[in-house]
């Protein structure tokens, strides 16, 4: 099911879409709803990103051998991490009408990312997707076809910054990556 080798999105620095004010109205009303559910929606998230791309695991130390999801979903560690993922796209979510303070979080986000953690900037555009298939799941009376174009946007957006964090750091590829 993984599909990681031959992933061209890195070199393509893509662009996102200019939000429009009523889709960022849209994105914080399904937010805040999300937002009330962070630990278990974050988990959930983790858990489902995982198991798409066990490959993943190889940056979290305390469960990268756990196989089983109910293992990984017990470890406090990967609660703590899906807190403060979720606290992250609070942040872009709740300053979505201050384009400089979205850029410069997901710019810290995507520097430590890239510089301490080494992580391959790919696995954002999976686990942004991720994130929109596991919200659309458990809130699908709130994801009309118009909350999910949003979504989509800020997906996007939240992709773009991170991989320009990593292009300003001159990211190179960790050597024993799996890409």
């Amino acid at each position: 099911m993984e599909k990681v080798q031959g992933e061209m999105e890195i070199e393509r620095w893509e662009r996102s879409e200019e939000l429009s004010d009523a889709e960022k109205k849209v994105i914080q009303e399904t937010w805040s709803r999300v937002y009330m559910n962070c630990e278990d929606v974050g988990v959930s998230i983790l858990i489902r990103f995982f198991v798409k791309f066990p490959s993943a695991k190889q940056y979290f130390s305390q469960f990268k051998h756990m196989e089983d999801p109910l293992e990984m979903e017990r470890t406090p560690q990967l609660r703590k991490h899906a807190r403060r993922v979720m606290g992250a796209i609070n942040t872009v979510v709740e300053n979505i009408n201050d384009a400089e303070k979205v850029s410069s979080v997901l710019a810290l986000v995507g520097k430590a990312h890239a510089l301490k953690h080494k992580v391959e900037p790919v696995y954002f555009k999976f686990f942004t997707g991720i994130m929109l298939e596991v919200i659309a799941e458990e809130y699908a009376n709130d994801f009309t076809p118009d909350v999910q174009r949003a979504w989509a946007k800020i997906k996007s957006l939240i992709y773009t910054h991170m991989t320009a964090a990593y292009k300003e750091v001159g990211w190179v590829p960790y050597p024993n990556s799996t890409m």
